[in-house]
């Protein structure tokens, strides 16, 4: 063999990935990672369950949450940016059975993530095609965000920043509406002035301040795709500048985008008025008399919804990419087109999302909380790997010699904060426990990362036992 392709070779390759994504990609990506489902839709779903004082409450407290979580990130990510991030600091911070489970986890999660978004787009669909099935609108959008990921990275990148782009400026222009309508400056239809009336202290926790730690699950929902800075640092040009820019966003984007929306939207409805099925954005719109308001915010968080999907499926397959380069994934998912392009892992991921054609024989809104709690419980069992990762690096990084002063970016009153952040996921986790409607959803999700845990460790008995079995077992 003289070691070149021939023509029958399959066009995929095992090369490397392209540093292609720039300041201005990193950045957006963050800013509208968490722009989509997770406010347009959820948002009203959470001010619904828990009132408004327990919706601002729960968005605050996940919001520190998220803060700990990315300066954590952004430590790791800085020192080391790799594709699969903090997969890859789990194996090698605590032990590649962490690292292995909490890789097919968070795949697991993201990818449920992306058919939570699937639905919340059929969903959408039915004000323009009350007579059309969700889950027609499911496939349809499936293909639609598959062509788009088989691209090149820079073209999901590009995509990706003027996606996010619309997606800011059309939040600005609600809570602009909003905070007018509210003042009466701009009269909403067969409504009198809001005001802050629903905001008085006897309305803000209707349900108790117990219900704002079962609802804590839509919250982490909302912030999930914040962390994939650190899945495309291995993409970044200069993550070592880029990587910390973007995660100093972090704490704008909660207040701007996240808490004042929830603010004018509990200001404006009745808690019982908001659930599911429709935006309260374009609600507000219509009843402000924005011109073709309806289909105007209709599109806007259409593209939202897709956008987060299409940055979930990113996601995922860049993570099963990764364990595939560690053996922690069949070797075929390592595989790259002639574009760099994971398109085996691509495939794959496409698979959990066909959990969003249960729409065919569930109802609609039934499968979003179904796909949105699993996404909730899987990336927070991630958030509490990523702090520990941070911790254990810290401790190792100081063993041997090395000066917190050089880390280009650092976590503050460490080791406080990491452990405050795990012990802080717990807390969430064991108050799902207590919710009847929520405990088959954690004990699956823990059940997988454990039976995750025995099957590594069996892989790691069976890989040692080999050798010694062609060696005739001799010590």
């Amino acid at each position: 063999m003289n070691g070149k392709p021939n023509a029958e070779q399959s066009a995929l390759q095992p090369v490397e990935l392209n540093r292609s994504m720039k300041s201005r990609h990193l950045l957006m990506l963050s800013l509208g990672g968490v722009i989509g489902t997770g406010l347009f839709l959820n948002a009203g779903y959470t001010i619904n369950q828990a009132g408004p004082g327990g919706a601002i409450l729960g968005y605050l407290v996940g919001g520190f949450i998220l803060y700990m979580v990315m300066t954590c990130l952004g430590e790791l990510a800085t020192y080391m940016p790799v594709t699969g991030s903090f997969q890859t600091y789990a194996t090698k911070f605590i032990n590649p059975s962490t690292g292995f489970s909490l890789g097919w986890m968070y795949f697991v999660g993201s990818a449920a993530t992306a058919g939570v978004e699937f639905t919340a787009a059929g969903i959408l669909m039915q004000h323009w095609f009350p007579d059309v099935p969700v889950w027609i609108w499911c496939a349809v959008f499936m293909v639609l965000l598959f062509s788009l990921n088989a691209l090149s990275t820079r073209g999901f990148a590009e995509a990706e920043f003027w996606f996010a782009g619309i997606k800011v400026l059309a939040v600005i222009a609600f809570l602009i509406i909003g905070f007018l309508a509210i003042t009466g400056i701009v009269p909403l239809a067969d409504r009198p002035v809001p005001g802050l009336g629903n905001l008085a202290p006897k309305g803000l926790f209707p349900a108790g301040i117990a219900i704002i730690f079962v609802t804590m699950m839509n919250v982490i929902f909302s912030y999930q795709g914040s962390e994939l800075v650190g899945v495309a640092a291995g993409e970044t040009e200069e993550p070592e500048k880029n990587i910390p820019r973007a995660i100093r966003t972090i704490l704008v984007r909660i207040v701007l985008f996240y808490i004042s929306s929830i603010i004018v939207l509990s200001a404006i409805f009745p808690s019982s008025e908001l659930g599911l099925m429709e935006s309260p954005f374009v609600t507000l719109m219509e009843l402000a008399g924005v011109p073709y308001a309806a289909t105007i915010m209709n599109i806007i968080i259409l593209t939202a919804i897709l956008s987060v999907g299409n940055s979930c499926l990113y996601a995922s397959t860049r993570l099963l990419w990764s364990m595939a380069g560690e053996g922690m994934a069949p070797r075929v998912f390592r595989n790259l087109t002639k574009r760099k392009v994971p398109l085996n892992a691509l495939l794959f991921t496409m698979v959990f999302s066909l959990l969003s054609l249960l729409t065919s024989f569930m109802e609609a809104d039934a499968v979003f909380v179904l796909l949105m709690s699993v996404a909730g419980i899987s990336v927070t069992i991630s958030w509490m790997g990523i702090a520990m990762s941070q911790f254990m690096f810290r401790r190792k990084y100081v063993r041997d010699g090395g000066r917190v002063e050089d880390l280009k970016f650092r976590v503050p009153f460490y080791p406080v904060l990491p452990l405050f952040c795990v012990g802080f996921c717990l807390l969430i986790l064991g108050f799902l426990f207590m919710d009847p409607t929520q405990r088959p959803g954690l004990l699956y999700g823990v059940g997988f990362f454990i039976a995750c845990m025995v099957f590594y460790k069996m892989k790691e008995i069976r890989s040692r036992k080999v050798p010694a079995a062609q060696t005739g077992g001799a010590d």
